[in-house]
């Protein structure tokens, strides 16, 4: 339903290009282990004037074409705030199941790895970079319902939930998201999600 939005990344890169990918092995609750794989880059030349940076090094991505969101019926990025938020007022927010209060630390903090520190951060992540996400009116009303949630630990790694609908790529958000926390919580050797399915195109096309 939605374009493809690649990862940008420090350097230029050409419009093609090549995925790698690292093979990601976790222990399911059944005691098996899933193995899956999800792309490091997916680099473009892109450019997106809204999107907030931070303390994240990282380029801009561009927005879907011109027209294509008020024709699903949502607002168009250059619609006025308050017409966007109109409309994703009548949108259901990502629901959240932590009620801790979220811990604003800038990149290159290092807490300690526990459950209470990423739920805090990963709440500052919702904020931060929350134009990734649906959590405001204003996101909703241009088509962005998606959200994340903590879910387990597998050793040094941290295991999430991605749901919703992103304008992004899904391993580019668990790609900034994982950022994010090792920024602060340097422990963490890298996220995962729960199931290899939220990564995909189609798990993102069907999401509401």
């Amino acid at each position: 339903m939605f374009a493809a939005l690649a990862e940008s990344r420090d350097e230029p890169h050409p419009s093609h290009v090549s995925l790698c990918t690292t093979a990601l092995v976790f222990k399911t609750h059944a005691g098996t282990k899933a193995v899956f794989e999800r792309p490091h880059k997916t680099p473009a030349n892109a450019e997106w004037a809204d999107f907030e940076a931070l303390d994240d090094d990282l380029d801009d991505e561009p927005l879907p074409p011109a027209g294509k969101m008020s024709e699903l019926g949502y607002a168009d990025e250059n619609d006025p705030q308050e017409y966007k938020a109109e409309i994703g007022s009548s949108i259901t927010a990502p629901e959240v199941d932590w009620e801790g209060e979220p811990l604003f630390l800038p990149q290159g903090s290092a807490l300690p790895l526990t459950e209470e520190n990423v739920q805090a951060v990963l709440a500052a992540c919702r904020i931060e970079i929350g134009t990734m996400f649906g959590y405001t009116a204003e996101n909703r009303g241009v088509g962005i319902s998606g959200g994340v949630d903590f879910v387990d630990f597998d050793g040094p790694s941290v295991i999430i939930k991605l749901n919703g609908r992103f304008w992004h790529q899904r391993p580019t958000v668990l790609d900034r998201v994982e950022k994010y926390i090792q920024g602060r919580i340097p422990e963490v050797v890298e996220c995962l999600v729960e199931d290899p399915y939220e990564l995909t195109d189609e798990a993102n096309n069907n999401a509401y």
